[in-house]
């Protein structure tokens, strides 16, 4: 599987890659520059969000809910438009967004962590039914954010440990139990960054300064990676008609004189098959 540059706009801190089942197009960010991006077919889209965001989901055909470093905002695509939906962590000025993803019940989970990455400034919080609940704190790069299928288990993981972590989940999509370690990288010294499972319920994650996405099955057990040019490599996401297209992010943060391949989404055709990221209700 080789993976070629599909767009070229070089993003500092490239992030948050997420396919529109409807439009059938994909948005990811430039979380420090509060940059959404997409393409129509050949056309390069960008629009200024005025402060950082990182993350999306889907409301309808036409809207997007957004994470962003003062909460979850509606965005209107055709418009460029936006308003908030709920605050998170507001009236902080020390932290910002991080990594999101809607939940199978029709939640979204949003991520923060402090500006500088300080030790355990950062937290998940899940919106669901109008509302904003802290799941976890004490985090300080908290990534990863997927489910199963089913949506019974959520992962996640704090990059600087090095490990990807479990979560039962009760019908409600509510945490219920501790978490566990998934899958523990730090023998290898890999960093976690975004995921996205697929439709199996393995879990696919890209992992910073490896240039690569790591497929984990159900149980933990290492399937296969994937390369991309991009050396720190973000966020994953499954796209395409029928969803057998790898979209990953890339970042040029902390790279020194970075060649033109860092900052790029890459996308690959894998014989897997991911799913349609479920619609977030309001």
């Amino acid at each position: 599987m080789n993976a070629t540059i599909y767009d070229a706009r070089p993003c500092f801190l490239g992030e948050g890659a997420f396919w529109h089942p409807e439009r059938g197009q994909l948005f990811w960010f430039d979380i420090l520059r509060g940059r959404l991006l997409s393409r129509a077919g050949d056309q390069p889209l960008e629009w200024q969000i005025g402060e950082m965001a990182s993350a999306a989901g889907w409301i309808d055909r036409d809207t997007l809910l957004i994470s962003t470093e003062t909460g979850l905002r509606r965005f209107d695509i055709l418009t460029g438009g936006h308003e908030p939906i709920a605050a998170i962590e507001a009236t902080r000025d020390d932290t910002r967004c991080n990594d999101g993803r809607a939940d199978p019940m029709g939640g979204f989970w949003a991520s923060t962590m402090g500006k500088p990455a300080a030790p355990k400034a950062g937290a998940i919080y899940r919106y669901y039914n109008g509302t904003v609940e802290p799941l976890l704190r004490d985090l300080t790069i908290p990534n990863a954010i997927c489910f199963a299928p089913d949506g019974r288990r959520a992962y996640f993981a704090d990059t600087p440990t090095g490990k990807i972590m479990t979560l039962a989940l009760d019908a409600q999509g509510w945490p219920e139990g501790a978490p566990e370690v998934f899958v523990d990288l730090t023998s290898e010294g890999l960093k976690p960054d975004g995921a996205v499972t697929d439709a199996q319920g393995a879990v696919w994650n890209a992992q910073w300064g490896a240039g690569r996405v790591a497929r984990y099955l159900p149980d933990g057990s290492f399937d296969r990676a994937v390369s991309v040019a991009g050396r720190n490599s973000t966020c994953p996401a499954f796209g395409g008609p029928d969803f057998r297209q790898l979209f990953v992010t890339t970042a040029q943060e902390g790279m020194t004189n970075p060649d033109a391949a860092q900052g790029c989404v890459f996308a690959l055709d894998t014989p897997i098959a991911g799913r349609a990221e479920p619609r977030v209700a309001l």
